[in-house]
């Protein structure tokens, strides 16, 4: 990975950031879903009413970030960049931002393979789209300034309250739901429709892939782990546990946000 404006990216990522920063233009109506890696990302697309949620510093192959300017608005948008990343005209123009975090835990388990070796890199801030907390700082502290256009989620607030998030959703997007909607269940529909369950039963979420360009080509498969809360303690030591939480705590200190 290389250090590009104080966070680590992916080499093949660096230039289509630039250039996403050179070419793309935000819409006011624009709504920007941002994570982290294996922090729910697939789930808040489904849950915004769509799957296809194109990531603004990966276009399609064959394309190149002007393809954005062809959809019409209100955009649904989807990105891993921290918001520093992002255009300026991002904030200028109020475009809305739902940002959903995970437990640093949680998240570091799902995005391993080889715990031993990445734990201390990701404790010192080393991992893609890191340091995982000022990731999370950028958006929180956005959130609090702009909280009628930043939605700041958390993962595990999702996995206990899915009805309840759902409302917020959808009152966020600007699409609430009637009281029809309401007694007749669209809330738990929703919700069992986006469930993790039949997310990886679909065909298309088994089979093909996102082609990242330069011979990387991600399989649809690996977008999907278990999605619990609390695996880590299947996976991690206790001391490394405490390690994590020690240093998390240390850097979101007085910042108000915590796991």
């Amino acid at each position: 990975m290389v250090l590009y404006k104080n966070y680590w990216c992916r080499p093949h990522l660096v230039g289509k950031i630039m250039l996403l920063q050179d070419t793309f233009k935000p819409r006011k109506e624009d709504i920007i879903l941002a994570t982290q890696p294996k922090c729910g990302t697939t789930w808040l697309k489904a849950l915004a009413f769509t799957y296809l949620v194109p990531f603004i510093e990966i276009p399609d192959p064959g394309r190149d970030h002007t393809y954005l300017e062809t959809i019409p608005s209100p955009r649904l948008l989807s990105t891993h960049l921290p918001l520093s990343m992002l255009p300026p005209e991002t904030s200028l123009r109020g475009c809305r931002i739902v940002y959903l975090c995970r437990e640093p835990k949680d998240a570091f388990v799902s995005r391993c393979i080889e715990l031993d070796k990445a734990f201390d890199m990701f404790c010192e801030g080393f991992s893609p789209s890191g340091p995982f907390w000022n990731h999370c700082l950028e958006y929180w502290k956005e959130s609090l300034a702009r909280p009628n256009e930043v939605l700041f989620l958390k993962y595990e607030e999702l996995k206990s309250h899915p009805e309840q998030v759902v409302r917020q959703l959808a009152e966020f997007l600007g699409v609430p739901l009637t009281a029809e909607e309401e007694s007749s269940g669209v809330a738990e529909e929703v919700v069992k429709l986006c469930s993790f369950e039949n997310l990886t039963s679909l065909t298309v979420n088994q089979t093909g892939g996102v082609d990242h360009g330069n011979k990387i080509f991600v399989e649809n498969s690996v977008f999907f782990r278990k999605g619990k809360v609390g695996d880590w303690a299947n996976h991690m030591s206790v001391e490394m546990a405490e390690k994590l939480d020690r240093v998390i705590e240390e850097k979101l200190k007085g910042s108000g946000l915590s796991f």
